[in-house]
């Protein structure tokens, strides 16, 4: 005879399992976008974040199971343009398996990458402008791809948080109010200030590896040729991505001598007390950090 005690645990485990998958799942790339979906609707149901805080989104291969989780998710919000270059296979499958799939760089005016105008720069985020337009059609998608979130306390949520991004980026025009003009000029460790430049002002004069992924090279006569710009124009600061290393971009400091090397949430968000926890906090850190290095 089997056991009653065996008979009831087996049947509590059933029940567990039925429970633990009962509502839907939205699964978001990386940690910056998963802020922000977690903001807007993550009170109403599961968010999922592929990548870990600090991956290197460039680099990042996922698990075998975060890619099932991807392709069984019930929608799928990436970055878009290569920025998740190494999930591309992932991202293909889901969608191809007919996971509804929204791309936040399609959200967004763009802007080409200065090295080659035929590719389209991946980083909108460093402009919170971009990224409320890019979370306010998140939100449409997400309302219509889950019936679930189609509620006037879904919307309710998204919209306040939607009106913290317009805070924060007046924050971080108060903030860079302290550079004056000829000193907003800036040079980082690749391409990933390009939609900062354009809403703030600045001007992107060089970059230590050409492109806009950390996965490029740059080769000894490139880094010759920035060091000779950075020399001319007196840039104080090269800012790097506290995601990849900085090692070039401190070669390069040396190379020149009395350049800052600064490190910027520009790529992923900051563990806790980092000042990069969460997107709204990246900004302002950000903000706070080319302030002082070129005031």
């Amino acid at each position: 005879m089997i056991p009653i005690l065996f008979l009831l645990v087996i049947g509590a485990g059933c029940a567990d399992d039925a429970g633990s998958s009962a509502g839907p799942t939205v699964v978001v790339t990386t940690d910056v976008l998963g802020d922000v979906v977690e903001e807007m609707v993550g009170a109403h149901v599961e968010v999922v974040t592929v990548m870990p805080t600090g991956a290197a989104p460039h680099e990042f291969q996922a698990s075998a199971r975060q890619a099932a989780d991807m392709r069984s998710a019930d929608a799928l919000v990436i970055n878009g343009g290569g920025f998740e270059e190494g999930l591309d296979d992932v991202i293909a499958g889901a969608t191809d398996d007919g996971v509804p799939t929204f791309v936040a760089l399609d959200a967004v005016a763009t802007l080409p990458v200065a090295d080659d105008p035929e590719v389209v720069d991946p980083h909108f985020f460093s402009d919170p402008a971009r990224m409320a337009d890019a979370a306010a059609a998140a939100l449409d998608f997400l309302t219509d791809a889950v019936p679930e979130l189609d509620t006037d306390e879904v919307r309710a949520d998204a919209e306040a948080y939607l009106a913290s991004l317009g805070e924060v980026d007046a924050d971080a025009e108060q903030l860079l109010a302290a550079v004056e003009a000829p000193d907003r000029t800036l040079v980082a460790d690749h391409e990933v200030l390009g939609y900062f430049a354009d809403h703030y002002g600045f001007e992107v004069i060089g970059s230590v590896i050409p492109g806009a992924s950390t996965t490029g090279a740059a080769s000894a006569g490139e880094l010759a040729d920035l060091a000779a710009t950075i020399r001319a124009t007196g840039v104080p600061a090269v800012f790097t991505a506290s995601s990849s290393s900085d090692e070039l971009a401190r070669t390069l400091a040396d190379e020149v001598g009395d350049v800052e090397v600064v490190e910027l949430f520009s790529e992923a968000l900051g563990e806790p007390g980092s000042g990069g926890e969460t997107y709204l906090d990246m900004v302002r850190t950000n903000a706070s950090r080319i302030a002082e290095a070129l005031s």
